[in-house]
């Protein structure tokens, strides 16, 4: 969550780069654990009991495509998913990329199946995807031999079935899984009628037709490995490579031609390792044991990529059903579920989908629509109307909406792991866990409970308040968020009290000032209200600009994030987006804008305080140029940053809550915008990730206050390589000392690094 959104009303800062930010202790509460356990939930879709699943007779069909390469002359084939109901409409047809394989998941039709069908198919996909996870011998014997009797335990269950010319291939399904590790009596299983003698091959348990060895996966005790067999080549007597390089003389006409078996990867993961080619041996068949036969490589390649796929799916489910969750009001908003599944993914899964955009999104847009109402609803103070709002997004009261809504069972927390995916078909995953489902307290299976941080909780909020607001628009942000119990509406307009009984002309120049701004107010007067500031009393006759300036800051957040987001994304990193925002949302960069514009020279302020911001037009700075940034208004009076959001609260009332009118009048005054080429980070983010990268100790920083001045000094200091090194930054507040002083140290370091 963005700082300028989430302070408590108990302890709050001034921060420059941001309207306000919370106290460090509050920024310290925001990381705690939420303590109790919370299930993490998974698709009723794909549980049921194997029994009951077997005699459905009636299946829906999805075909599952692979098209691309991954440095392999392997050739992916379709594997058809078959479930006991309708997936739902965002599985009518969906794609997405994987590992450099291009995934299409298609609703194909029903299909009949009888009960052996399923028996085989179930068998065919547990040694399958047991070979592939485990490459263990012994693992594998346990995860075939697991299955002899259909459980009648709840757990995963659908089948996945390989297909050959388009068609499921039903022989290789029910032949392939005749392995070595049951008590085969029927030895034609081993080979083919219509071979002749010479086509034989002694394997170590058994002889064996060379037409079901040559596509089959074979195990070799002598090293511990498993191989998938691809072709027969001649035996000409030479030594052969096996077992640390041990020579192995062989009698055999024939040698194996094989391959080691297809690596399993979180191929979901965006750093995922560009696989090669396995590697190509020559073994003697009667030192191998047969596990599969006949599959084919082609088959193997494409269940190498079956647990993400399953994975994204199980996913995906779980974000169309949390759309049913929020309710009837929400269902009229037509979301896909992959926005769903991006504000669900925190940035711990590692993956190219995040929910961090859509949180700075939502967290402006909660900002914005709570404090319009507080705005409209109450007459009361800016400082009481700020405490009110605060404790409204705080992150533990996000948190709690959260949790009583029942969302943190979808929340993706961390980095998918194939070892701990649970294979269709067994009870346990290929580390030995049980995997027993349980019933929350919404209906939901779970199969573990985890704690997770609170801040993670509200961060998702946010973010989903961002996935309705960037596909559906304002409306279905509002009803999303007040499907979790947040009291708001949109407002067409506001209500305000005007008490002025003169004419403007009399104390602003409104026809210079409308000038600037490059609108025409209907009610002059609130132009009056926008320019007071609270040391000057115009008694009787209008009120300061700090309700305005309540009002605006939220409505030039908003606005500002939103132009982002639609501008940049989804081309430019979250982190980008959020340094675009902090670089223009930010008491620096408005108070620059508002000088630059002259708009200080208008201000109706105390005489001593209007004579040293005059005195800004002598002074040795300069205002042209961008406003963006952290620099160009370093160390002006902040009075000009709050003048220059109460001019954009006053316009948003004048002009009827109209959002496109506040952004023509403020753009003009705040262009060039920041874009990502010109944008730079503050220094204090800079210095933090010099430190990150160079694996420094955390820069720390000691202010110290001269209140005779007026001003604060802070020392910083970061230790690297055994140095210790400093700097000191003075400005009017702890937050631009602390951007000198920072800026500073970067100097130094850069220096002695280059020294």
């Amino acid at each position: 969550m963005d700082g300028s959104a989430s302070p408590s009303a108990a302890a709050v800062e001034t921060d420059t780069r941001g309207g306000e930010a919370p106290s460090k202790a509050k920024r310290g509460n925001a990381e705690e654990k939420y303590q109790h356990g919370q299930p993490v939930y998974f698709p009723e879709e794909l549980v049921d009991k194997w029994v009951s699943f077997s005699l459905r007779g009636l299946y829906y069909c999805y075909n599952i495509s692979l098209q691309g390469s991954c440095n392999t002359t392997a050739d992916p084939t379709d594997i058809i998913l078959a479930v006991k109901c309708d997936l739902g409409p965002d599985f009518l047809r969906y794609s997405f990329n994987l590992g450099g394989i291009e995934v299409t998941i298609k609703y194909l039709h029903l299909i009949h199946l009888n009960q052996e069908q399923v028996i085989f198919a179930r068998r065919f996909q547990t040694t399958v995807l047991s070979l592939l996870i485990n490459s263990d011998h012994s693992e594998v014997s346990n995860a075939i031999k697991y299955f002899h009797e259909l459980q009648v335990d709840v757990g995963v269950v659908y089948l996945l079935l390989p297909t050959v010319y388009g068609k499921i291939d039903w022989c290789g399904i029910k032949f392939s899984t005749s392995s070595v590790y049951d008590d085969v009596t029927d030895k034609n299983l081993r080979h083919c009628h219509s071979c002749k003698d010479a086509d034989i091959l002694q394997t170590m348990d058994d002889p064996c037709c060379r037409c079901i060895l040559q596509n089959s996966v074979v195990y070799a005790p002598r090293d511990g490995n498993f191989y998938n067999i691809t072709d027969l080549d001649l035996n000409v007597n030479q030594p052969l490579d096996l077992n640390n390089r041990t020579a192995v003389s062989c009698k055999s006409k024939l040698l194996l031609v094989a391959n080691g078996l297809f690596t399993v990867q979180n191929f979901l993961y965006k750093c995922y390792e560009k696989r090669k080619e396995p590697g190509s041996v020559k073994l003697p068949p009667e030192l191998c044991r047969v596990v599969m036969a006949p599959v084919s490589t082609n088959t193997l390649f494409s269940f190498s990529f079956v647990p993400s796929i399953m994975y994204r799916i199980q996913c995906l489910l779980l974000s169309a059903k949390l759309k049913i969750q929020l309710g009837p009001r929400m269902q009229q908003f037509n979301i896909a579920a992959m926005k769903i599944l991006e504000a669900l993914t925190t940035k711990e899964c590692q993956e190219t989908i995040s929910l961090e955009s859509l949180e700075t999104l939502g967290d402006s847009f909660i900002k914005y629509v709570t404090g319009e109402n507080l705005f409209s609803k109450y007459k009361h103070r800016e400082d009481i109307l700020t405490s009110m709002r605060e404790e409204k997004v705080t992150n533990a009261a996000l948190c709690q909406l959260g949790c009583k809504s029942e969302l943190v069972g979808y929340i993706r927390g961390e980095l998918f792991n194939p070892k701990k995916w649970t294979i269709p078909g067994l009870g346990y995953d290929t580390r030995g866990n049980n995997k027993v489902f349980f019933r929350t307290t919404n209906n939901m299976y779970s199969l573990k409970e985890v704690s997770i941080k609170s801040k993670r909780i509200a961060d998702t909020v946010e973010a989903l308040t961002g996935a309705y607001l960037s596909a559906c628009g304002e409306l279905a942000a509002v009803h999303f968020i007040k499907s979790l119990g947040m009291d708001v509406e949109l407002h067409s307009k506001m209500q305000v009290e005007r008490i002025i009984t003169t004419k403007s002309e009399e104390f602003i120049d409104v026809k210079s000032l409308q000038t600037i701004l490059g609108y025409v107010f209907d009610d002059s007067s609130l132009l009056i209200e926008a320019l007071t500031h609270s040391s000057y009393n115009i008694a009787g006759i209008t009120a300061c600009n700090e309700r305005l300036e309540f009002l605006g800051d939220a409505v030039l957040d908003y606005i500002l994030t939103d132009y982002f987001y639609r501008k940049y994304y989804p081309n430019c990193t979250p982190a980008l987006l959020t340094n675009l925002r902090k670089a223009s949302v930010n008491n620096c960069c408005y108070a620059h804008a508002a000088v630059k514009a002259g708009l200080h020279k208008h201000i109706i302020i105390h005489s001593s305080l209007k004579q040293m911001i005059n005195d800004l037009e002598n002074s040795r700075w300069s205002f042209s140029g961008p406003s963006h940034g952290w620099e160009p208004g370093i160390g002006l009076p902040e009075d000009l940053a709050d003048l220059f959001e109460a001019i954009a609260g006053a316009i948003y009332v004048d002009s009827r809550n109209n959002k496109e009118v506040v952004w023509r009048a403020m753009r003009r005054l705040l262009e060039p915008l920041a874009t990502p080429k010109t944008m730079e980070p503050d220094p204090v983010s800079e210095l933090k990730e010099l430190c990150e990268r160079k694996s420094y100790p955390k820069p720390s920083y000691s202010p110290t206050r001269d209140d005779v001045a007026g001003v604060t000094m802070v020392v910083a200091k970061v230790k690297a390589a055994g140095t210790v090194y400093s700097e000191t930054g003075k400005g009017r507040n702890q937050d631009v000392a602390e951007v000198l002083a920072a800026k500073a140290l970067l100097k130094k370091l850069k220096a002695g690094a280059r020294g």
